[in-house]
């Protein structure tokens, strides 16, 4: 019966033991990111080892203030490179029609900046050409990656996207005329 006890309590130790771990462990670090997982809110989540779970998140459940807050909260990060898929996140209006008109960029860039290429159309033909490079933002005057679209036939067209978690990017898309109002924000991701 000592024995019976003995082990009881062993056993119980231990999964006292692994039981106050996985409660005492911080609910905001991901286990496969390394790093915090930033929590704005009702489900508005970046988490910096799930990009499907930022994209969702930036897509569906932050809201308007939530991704300018994002946005501000952000630095500039890496630039994007290569082939990325995109996502409008608002207006509305153009969320739904966006896939049928724009489904990202091909950038060719390296550490300073470089251009780039609209996909456009579900084929993803490559037209309006931008040159990327470090500027302030519009937004808050903090360093942002530009995308300027002056070589392009919209040169009136100016985007600007900051790294909110290790390869995902959120951004703006402004019209280049008197208060330069917002067009679109839209998600990236490598493809």
């Amino acid at each position: 019966m000592n024995t019976s006890r003995a082990r009881l309590a062993s056993v119980s130790a231990v999964f006292v033991s692994v039981a106050s771990l996985l409660l005492l462990a911080p609910a905001a670090v991901s286990a496969d990111s390394g790093g915090a997982i930033n929590d704005y809110g009702n489900g508005c989540v970046l988490d910096p080892g799930n990009r499907a779970a930022t994209i969702d998140s930036l897509r569906f459940r932050c809201s308007v203030t939530q991704q300018d807050q994002i946005y501000r909260d952000a630095q500039a990060g890496a630039v994007a490179t290569g082939l990325t898929n995109g996502w409008v996140t608002r207006p509305p209006q153009l969320e739904a029609a966006a896939p049928a008109l724009w489904i990202g960029k091909v950038f060719r860039t390296g550490p300073d900046g470089g251009s780039l290429t609209n996909r456009v159309t579900g084929a993803g033909i490559e037209a309006f050409p931008a040159d990327v490079y470090r500027a302030p933002s519009i937004l808050d005057g903090a360093p942002t990656w530009a995308l300027n679209y002056a070589p392009s036939p919209t040169p009136q067209v100016y985007d600007e996207i900051r790294e909110v978690t290790p390869g995902v990017w959120f951004g703006y898309s402004w019209w280049r005329e008197g208060s330069w109002p917002l067009l679109a924000a839209f998600v990236l991701a490598p493809a």
